[in-house]
């Protein structure tokens, strides 16, 4: 695989908007899970929940795309100067020549389920302002995205559940190695909604207090929203101090509709082959940004092949303790933290785990501490076997 070079980069969750709050919150070890009612919800749940999104207004030419998520997804494109970094690239290279590959898993349902409390009541018609294809369709954040930027390239929605925004890289990359684009926006945007919430507790994967990933005591997830992207263009463009994407791994192991196969299998094949493709062996890396979910099956399959492949040697965390598990939006999410970490040498110390599961032995960090950091793996793992393991390098002089 040719490396494929981080141009620039930017994340929106719980903790705030812009990679400034999140290095502050990392180095702090400062979450942003809350518990109270949210919308028509009739329990108490513990969310991460991006502040202001209400009050976000779309652009006037871009109003028929208005919902939740696409207000998201432009509250964090506007974050660390990442419109004109776009804006830059297209200069370069035009604007057929610039993709969008966007991970989401609920997209703008939310507009939905308010339109359907709308229904009129003689004949069960959504209301007229509703607008499906804009909004709930699932290509609508990519849509909206290649609007905002007035792009002609490809562009799709990647929605393989909780792997999505991760895969994205992978399907980035085989459009530059195929030539037929010159640079990518990729990453992802998911947004809370009572479908999510409803169905997750149903399952009893739901825990009532802040998730505690990888903890003896964990008892399910946190449902998160947030929204992260990265520029990517070809390697050969790199100056000492970037940050490449050096692997991609993908498997499916579809072993079964929501649980992963119990010795991770599937995830322990991804992490391999992002490996491979990076030419690395597992001692290279210096810490892994665990999909760690927080519930007793996920985080104890990822544990056995983290286990055996890297040993109890290689740093690790969760970072879903921070923002919540933000589902379609987390690949590309813990992504950037991944880059962040590289960036400034730091490894972030899990928030809310307090004993780590004595039958999951890993390296697994509770405090946050600095090192050089010369490679990284973030993991992320999706329902059905979807799994995308990605390798992010650092460039020296």
């Amino acid at each position: 695989m040719q490396a494929i070079r981080l141009s620039a980069y930017t994340l929106t969750s719980a903790l705030g908007s812009g990679l400034d709050a999140h290095l502050a919150a990392l180095r702090q070890q400062r979450g942003g899970i809350v518990k109270k009612r949210w919308e028509t919800v009739d329990f108490d749940v513990c969310i991460g929940e991006v502040a202001g999104l209400d009050d976000v207004l779309l652009r006037p030419a871009l109003q028929r795309y208005d919902c939740r998520n696409n207000r998201l997804a432009q509250l964090a494109l506007e974050q660390d100067g990442f419109v004109a970094s776009v804006q830059a690239a297209v200069a370069r290279h035009g604007a057929g020549r610039v993709g969008v590959f966007l991970g989401s898993s609920t997209s703008g349902i939310l507009s939905s389920e308010q339109a359907y409390r709308q229904r009129d009541a003689q004949t069960g018609a959504l209301p007229p302002g509703h607008r499906y294809r804009e909004t709930h369709n699932a290509y609508s954040v990519a849509d909206f995205v290649r609007q905002f930027f007035a792009l002609s390239g490809p562009a799709c929605v990647v929605s393989t559940a909780c792997s999505s925004s991760a895969k994205v890289f992978g399907t980035a990359q085989r459009m530059l190695a195929a030539g037929l684009i010159d640079a990518a926006i990729v990453g992802g945007v998911d947004t809370l909604c009572l479908t999510t919430i409803y169905g997750f507790s149903s399952l009893q994967l739901v825990s009532p207090n802040p998730c505690r990933p990888f903890d003896s005591e964990r008892d399910g997830i946190s449902v998160g929203e947030g929204a992260a992207y990265a520029l990517l263009e070809r390697g050969d463009l790199a100056q000492p101090g970037d940050i490449l994407c050096t692997g991609i791994g993908e498997s499916s192991d579809a072993y079964h509709m929501s649980s992963p196969h119990p010795q991770g299998l599937g995830a322990r094949a991804a992490m391999e082959q992002a490996l491979r493709m990076a030419g690395l062996q597992a001692a290279d890396i210096g810490y892994i940004n665990l999909h760690g979910t927080a519930t007793p099956s996920n985080d104890a399959a990822e544990g056995a092949a983290v286990l055996s492949l890297f040993g109890q040697q290689t740093p690790c965390s969760s970072t879903k303790g921070h923002t919540g598990h933000t589902l379609g939006a987390a690949g590309g999410i813990e992504a950037v933290f991944s880059v962040l970490a590289l960036r400034e040498g730091l490894l972030p110390g899990g928030v809310g785990t307090r004993q780590v599961d004595a039958q999951l032995p890993c390296n697994y960090l509770l405090q946050t501490r600095e090192q050089p950091l010369q490679h990284v793996l973030s993991n992320s793992f999706g329902f059905g076997g979807s799994n995308c393991s990605l390798v992010f390098s650092r460039v020296n002089a």
